[in-house]
């Protein structure tokens, strides 16, 4: 009998046909050598860039002395360290700090979090939004239906209201944004009342349904709201946190506070790592065990989170976040003047999204796979998601990018769009 060998799961799809053999900086190296520039950042990872030096030393450093303290059992230097560090740009007063792996384990802890502190059942989430695929986050997630399909009924508890996405309405920001206060204060009336609700989960910058910011009216509404009613603001800072948006936090583009904050992704520059800081009153609040995971909190990827701090800050990144997108941003706005196929362009900072549509100006999944494979015949990875297969082109490359990087990558996408336009 021939002895079985394992594979990838067929369920686990790659968007590109490269092996990844090396990265450095904004480069990742295939098994023949070739060079690409990665505009996909592991979907938001690698903040500074594959195998920053300084990151790459800290890991190293501590590897050689301590791998694994669990978190249950024992305090570590490196989270001690980054404690300290992390506290520094968490917005003030959310000081008390949990650690997990991945974004859907700390959205899966506030969940918990903040029915425990409130005593209230219910979430209010938004339409579009991604919080994870376990399943509390998963049930708190909208952005497509695939992720949802087969595996329901979701979670009880979840109600969901619209994000002003102006796009998706046809409607100018003040417009949008009426009609979603509106069907919130609706929801209140007809689904879940204030005194049931514990909190609003909320990314500042929907990711998975394309880089849809928010807007300043809105956000402070939702705050406004939950300050009346007893009721916490939950921020999902993902994969807006971290320098992504060309602020720190995603929500320092709209004037608002939370009294949750979720973040992972970059935090520790592509090793797992994530957090949920909040008030010591909230905190305090939570029931005995209900926050904890093996690997959480990680001796190794703290250190390199703590490195990633220091090079975001030493770096500049979240300047260049801001500097770097806001070129990317008039390349790409350019390019959509000219071409009827680039039905949109939207984002913040170095986390933008360019939404294909065909010659009825119907959603175009098909054309925006095509673009990245062009894209990779010639050397730039990008990703895609989007509810009507994929629609939407994501620009996310790593913080350190520079302007002549950007303006390859621009120059690839454009002849990306015209190849793919001859199918």
């Amino acid at each position: 009998m021939a002895q079985q060998m394992g594979q990838i799961s067929p369920l686990m799809k790659q968007s590109s046909g490269i092996v990844a053999t090396r990265g450095e900086g904004v480069y990742l190296f295939d098994e023949q050598g070739r060079r690409y520039l990665d505009f996909t950042s592991g979907i938001g990872v690698t903040s500074t860039g594959h195998c920053h030096p300084k990151v790459v030393a800290a890991a190293q450093r501590q590897v050689a002395t301590l791998v694994h303290g669990q978190a249950a059992i024992m305090k570590h230097q490196p989270m001690l360290e980054l404690n300290e560090r992390l506290g520094k740009l968490l917005p003030a007063g959310l000081d008390r700090i949990f650690y997990s792996n991945s974004g859907a384990e700390v959205i899966e802890a506030s969940i918990r979090l903040a029915r425990q502190a409130t005593g209230r059942p219910n979430i209010i989430v938004f339409q579009g939004g991604f919080h994870g695929r376990t399943m509390g986050a998963l049930s708190a997630t909208t952005s497509s239906v695939g992720l949802r399909a087969g595996v329901q009924p979701m979670m009880g508890g979840i109600m969901v209201t619209p994000f002003p996405n102006t796009y998706r309405y046809g409607w100018d920001e003040q417009t949008a944004t009426e009609f979603c206060l509106r069907e919130l204060d609706h929801l209140f009336a007809t689904q879940t009342s204030p005194a049931e609700t514990a909190a609003m989960l909320i990314e500042p910058i929907q990711g998975e349904s394309g880089y849809v910011p928010a807007t300043n009216a809105f956000m402070q509404g939702l705050r406004e709201r939950c300050d009346r009613h007893g009721i916490l603001l939950m921020m999902d800072e993902v994969q807006a946190g971290n320098g992504r948006s060309g602020k720190y936090w995603g929500h320092e583009h709209f004037g608002v506070k939370p009294d949750v904050l979720i973040t992972a992704k970059g935090l520790a520059s592509g090793y797992p790592l994530s957090a949920l800081a909040s008030r010591l009153d909230i905190m305090e609040k939570g029931w005995p065990g209900s926050q904890g995971g093996t690997y959480g909190g990680n001796a190794v990827a703290c250190a390199a989170a703590v490195a990633t701090l220091d090079v975001i800050e030493e770096e500049g990144l979240v300047e260049n976040a801001a500097k770097q997108g806001e070129h990317l941003w008039q390349r790409l706005a350019e390019l959509k003047a000219s071409d009827p196929s680039i039905g949109d362009l939207r984002g913040k900072g170095l986390m933008l999204g360019t939404e294909m549509v065909d010659d009825e100006g119907r959603p175009d999944g098909p054309r925006s796979m095509r673009i990245l494979q062009e894209a990779e015949k010639r050397g730039l990875l990008l990703i895609r998601c989007g509810a009507y297969g994929g629609q939407i082109v994501r620009w996310l490359p790593p913080l350190t990018v520079n302007r002549q990087q950007v303006d390859a990558a621009v120059d690839i996408f454009v002849e990306a769009l015209k190849a793919s336009a001859e199918h």
